[in-house]
């Protein structure tokens, strides 16, 4: 339990500072490292990634939009319909989603890479 939250705070926190100098993907760099260096089984270090990496993309795109009253995550989830049914909170569901998969695969493939040794 202790590394869980080891890694799922310093997760969020290098995934949050390298994002504001580099590309989005660089959360998959993180959580690899972190997972890398963290031991924990697989499972466990993708939940750690996903569930780090989820929480600071939804709680960053709400404070996003709410600097600008909503108004573009509003014609987005009205432009993506089919798959939102124009609710904003869908849009920030699917976009935690994204970034929590993409962090957590990066998670897992550094867990294993640990038992290649």
């Amino acid at each position: 339990m202790k590394n869980f939250l080891i890694a799922v705070l310093l997760t969020a926190a290098l995934s949050c500072l390298f994002q504001l100098f580099l590309p989005w993907w660089i959360i998959a760099v993180v959580a690899f490292g972190l997972a890398y260096f963290v031991k924990q089984n697989s499972f466990m270090a993708f939940v750690s990634a996903f569930v780090a990496v989820f929480l600071l993309w939804v709680i960053y795109a709400y404070m996003l939009s709410n600097a600008n009253e909503n108004i573009l995550v509003t014609k987005v989830a009205e432009l993506m319909k089919a798959l939102t049914k124009g609710k904003t909170s869908t849009l920030y569901l699917i976009t935690g989603l994204l970034g929590g998969l993409v962090s957590g695969l990066g998670a897992l493939t550094g867990s294993l890479t640990t038992k290649l040794k």
